[in-house]
């Protein structure tokens, strides 16, 4: 029960990571705002029976992150529940088609940035200014990627845009240390999940043979590393980068 009695925000929480993530905070004892573009009624039944199981509230926001209107009155909502919000996990993103640079077109960049970066620094903006009002503080995770650190060739866009993440997870650290709040980055290499498989084969076959312990991830292995970074356990840790990726490169 490492997160009992504090409350997190977490994005794409659907499938794969971020689906892990909602499942280990809840049943670690966190209330949790579960952000998903689309209701369904199979969410809606998980996160019930989720809710049930640990004992917590799961509180469903739709909207597309890409709709700053969308976002603002789902922050909203998070607003007038006056909780005190301790943890935000910008876990949703997207992965760009496997071109090199000259065949891509910059509106693909913009795309990419706009949903892995500039979606995601907006809801912090939002949610920071409400943890600010937390005498505990909080700590805010990012999701970023192996590529960010190693570079991936045919995905400039995907690579960029989690490259910006974890500079803005270098400087963000530094703001918002005044206020206690901790800023963590996690760099999850290959991992079983529905963008995971959207990898090229020929690079995904590199990627492991060159891993030491040759295999994919499992979502559950990156839920772990963002509960270490959530809870207390992590409480000196600020403006890192995890590398989760059994030792690849």
């Amino acid at each position: 029960m490492l997160l009992k009695g504090k409350t997190a925000v977490v994005t794409g929480c659907n499938r794969g990571i971020g689906k892990a993530i909602l499942k280990k905070f809840a049943e670690n004892g966190a209330d949790v705002f579960a952000c998903v573009r689309k209701e369904t009624d199979e969410f809606q039944e998980r996160i019930k029976n989720l809710s049930e199981q640990s004992g917590v509230e799961i509180i469903p926001l739709y909207f597309d992150i890409r709709d700053a209107e969308a976002m603002k009155n789902a922050v909203g909502q998070i607003r007038k529940s006056h909780r005190k919000i301790d943890i935000l996990v910008n876990n949703a993103g997207m992965i760009s088609a496997n071109l090199l640079f000259h065949m891509t077109p910059i509106e693909n960049m913009r795309e990419l940035f706009e949903v892995n970066f500039f979606a995601q620094i907006r809801l912090t903006q939002y949610i920071s200014r409400l943890m600010q009002k937390n005498p505990d503080g909080g700590s805010i995770i990012f999701m970023s990627s192996i590529a960010a650190l190693d570079g991936s060739p045919g995905q400039l866009e995907y690579v960029g845009s989690k490259a910006a993440v974890l500079g803005a997870t270098k400087t963000l650290a530094r703001e918002f240390g005044a206020y206690n709040i901790r800023v963590n980055a996690i760099a999850p290499g290959l991992i079983e999940t529905d963008m995971g498989n959207q990898v090229d084969d020929k690079m995904a076959n590199e990627i492991i043979d060159h891993s030491p312990l040759r295999r994919w991830g499992k979502p559950e292995e990156i839920a772990n590393v963002a509960l270490f970074l959530a809870s207390d356990l992590s409480s000196y840790v600020t403006g890192e980068f995890i590398r989760s990726s059994g030792g690849g490169v």
